[in-house]
């Protein structure tokens, strides 16, 4: 039996924190294995418990979701915990910092039951948060912010192949393993290999992570398709 997916869940509201914890441990496939108030707490807690994911409020006092995400994504090079970034405002303009940190998506407050525990799901196998057609808008308007392509990035774009930059445009549009083979007349599992050589390749976590690196070397412009 395969083990479930250990959660934490960081948020200053009690009713949050408890109305989450209630919905995912209803999921035969998730536990929740804490909780925690702000983001110094979500970082201690995270290496007591090590969970798989980190449901992060963005807006709490003291130590707040983006610091804590940037700690937990770049702690010794690594990831300590995938987070998945919490926020009640669909543009948010704190969520571009929290992709920017290192978050592997982010969900609004008001989602429903089976999204939540969707989301963790995906989050934690590693694909990133991507469908949702607002997350692009994020990723789009964070570029758009930012639109300086970085040298040391661009020489790392570099070391693709013709058909990986290819993938991982397809990638930064929002694009699905499927929707990518079938665009490319591949079959499915080639594109997973293509994914994974690129993740590998440009020291990524997710193909959240991809499309963000993407614009931000300016191989993809917002808008452009």
């Amino acid at each position: 039996m395969t083990a479930p997916i250990r959660v934490l869940i960081a948020d200053d509201q009690m009713m949050v924190r408890q109305g989450f914890t209630v919905l995912l441990n209803a999921e035969p496939d998730i536990e929740v294995v804490g909780q925690a108030v702000d983001g110094a707490e979500a970082i201690t807690k995270v290496a007591e418990l090590a969970p798989d994911v980190v449901l992060m409020d963005i807006r709490m006092p003291g130590t707040g979701g983006i610091e804590a995400t940037r700690a937990l994504t770049a702690a010794d090079g690594g990831t300590l915990a995938k987070v998945l970034v919490l926020t009640t405002f669909d543009l948010d303009e704190y969520v571009y910092e929290a992709l920017r940190a290192g978050a592997s998506g982010f969900l609004l407050k008001d989602a429903s039951a089976e999204e939540l525990a969707q989301a963790v799901r995906v989050v934690a196998r590693g694909d990133g948060l991507l469908a949702p057609n607002i997350t692009k808008r994020l990723i789009a308007e964070f570029a758009r912010l930012d639109t300086a392509p970085r040298a040391p990035m661009r020489d790392r774009v570099g070391t693709l192949t013709e058909r990986e930059t290819e993938v991982l445009t397809l990638i930064a549009h929002g694009l699905s393993n499927a929707e990518i083979a079938a665009r490319l007349v591949v079959a499915e599992q080639t594109v997973k290999t293509y994914v994974s050589r690129i993740l590998t390749k440009l020291s990524l976590r997710d193909r959240t992570q991809a499309a963000v690196h993407a614009y931000e070397t300016g191989l993809v412009r917002p808008g452009a398709r």
